[in-house]
């Protein structure tokens, strides 16, 4: 159990950074205000890490998301950005509480206890189903898909193609695909690869799983599969090099820059949305930079904005999307998003929440998410099933992009982890032990 004084400290530190950003902040001094956070979420990632000797512990992901992305947006280096309401500098420093609150709660588990993968030829062919299964699937969905709309997003010339490639309720299967990676880690674990037949079908899979996306034109599904696959291998082996964790990311970056130009996002033109205060600012510093930046401007401009609370009508869309009352009452989803530019649509985790209940949501939320992440710790450190990795990786996913987007309000999120808990319900049925309970 971690000691009273260790959490005291880690607790200390951050208010004192955060207290202090919020000072230079309004004293005008961005620099520092900036770079007292970034500091502060990269000693805290190193410190939880290092403690449970693990690199994809999901507060320390939590943290240097959530609190090294309002220290990059702090910085204020475009035009679009603006001094926060002091509401948001709230909501910020409660979110991070929050969400240590729900994480520490009753907490009393160390890295020893985690269970090791084993050999296991029966849930090894499960695993495999799962793979072809999701590999079949995926390129069916997206064969209709072309078909009906009539293009492939990576061989249309109009912009925004890829937002136009969707046909509701097929475009979720068509994705599922990004999956197969991390399932092919589990299963390599879990079982042996034997005869070229098998071989070849692995290959094939993770090769589509890799290509829809590509045709997709969407760089975050690529980047999802490889990064989810990535947090799968940590946590079943924990022998991956640092070294070779950069080279994936230097292999990503023509894939990256290749999928941007198929986007027809030239350099003037995401200058132009960007509005950087330093013109000759790189471009492969911007892009990523208002990636991160902007989400926390979308949330204060919601915050200045908005007139009145949603209560639960945002968070509900899921619920609303994958029924289908969402065509049925399209004033459900009707509610405006406040952003600083139209471009620029991708918002924090906590968004929603805030849209819905305010200052009490985002802190609620936080807290909820935060016992979450204590749960899905122990359910990963006690099971025996391979498939709770897949839960661990999405939620490792989803906090270390905590910036991103409001992950919990989308419907694609809820319906990969139904998704993943019928994999789960299936590779880890065992008709013996069902037989032993009836006696």
């Amino acid at each position: 159990m971690r000691r009273r004084d260790e959490i005291i400290m880690e607790y200390g530190t951050y208010m004192l950074a955060f207290f202090v950003s919020y000072i230079a902040s309004l004293a005008g001094l961005y620099y520092i205000s900036g770079i007292v956070l970034i500091l502060e979420a990269a000693y805290l990632y190193v410190h939880l890490a290092r403690e449970m000797q693990n690199l994809t512990e999901l507060r320390a992901l939590f943290t240097l998301a959530w609190v090294g992305g309002q220290g990059l947006a702090c910085l204020k280096l475009s035009k679009l950005q603006s001094d926060w309401s002091y509401i948001t500098w709230l909501c910020f420093f409660l979110i991070y509480i929050g969400f240590g609150i729900g994480y520490e709660w009753g907490r009393k588990y160390s890295l020893d206890e985690v269970k090791e993968i084993g050999k296991d030829e029966g849930k090894a062919r499960r695993l495999f189903v799962c793979i072809v299964g999701l590999c079949v699937i995926s390129l069916v969905c997206f064969t209709i898909e072309a078909v009906l709309l009539g293009f492939i997003p990576l061989f249309s010339d109009k912009p925004h193609a890829y937002s136009y490639f969707h046909i509701s309720g097929v475009h979720y299967f068509t994705i599922s695909c990004i999956l197969i990676p991390a399932i092919t880690i589990l299963y390599l674990k879990t079982g042996s690869v034997s005869g070229m037949k098998k071989k070849c079908i692995l290959a094939a899979a993770n090769v589509t799983a890799a290509a829809i996306p590509f045709l997709c034109v969407s760089r975050f599904q690529l980047l999802f599969a490889v990064g989810f696959a990535v947090v799968t291998y940590l946590m079943v082996n924990r022998k991956m090099r640092l070294r070779t964790m950069v080279l994936i990311v230097l292999a990503l970056l023509p894939v990256y820059v290749v999928l941007t130009v198929f986007r027809h996002h030239d350099v003037a033109y995401l200058n132009g949305i960007f509005e950087m205060k330093f013109e000759k600012m790189p471009i492969f510093i911007t892009q990523p930079y208002m990636y991160v930046a902007n989400n926390f401007e979308n949330f204060n401009c919601m915050v200045v904005q908005l007139s009145k609370h949603t209560w639960g009508v945002r968070m509900l869309f899921p619920v609303f999307a994958l029924t289908g009352l969402k065509f049925v009452f399209p004033a459900l989803t009707a509610s405006p998003v406040f952003l600083t530019k139209p471009e620029l649509t991708t918002l924090t985790m906590f968004y929603d929440a805030y849209y819905d209940f305010g200052i009490v949501g985002v802190f609620l939320f936080a807290v909820l998410l935060g016992a979450a992440a204590k749960w899905m710790m122990r359910v990963v450190k006690k099971s025996d099933n391979p498939v709770s990795y897949l839960f661990y990786g999405q939620m490792a996913i989803y906090l270390g992009l905590a910036f991103f987007t409001t992950w919990f309000s989308n419907a694609t999120t809820w319906f990969w982890l139904i998704l993943t808990g019928m994999m789960y319900l299936y590779v880890g049925y065992d008709k013996n032990k069902k037989k032993d309970e009836k006696k």
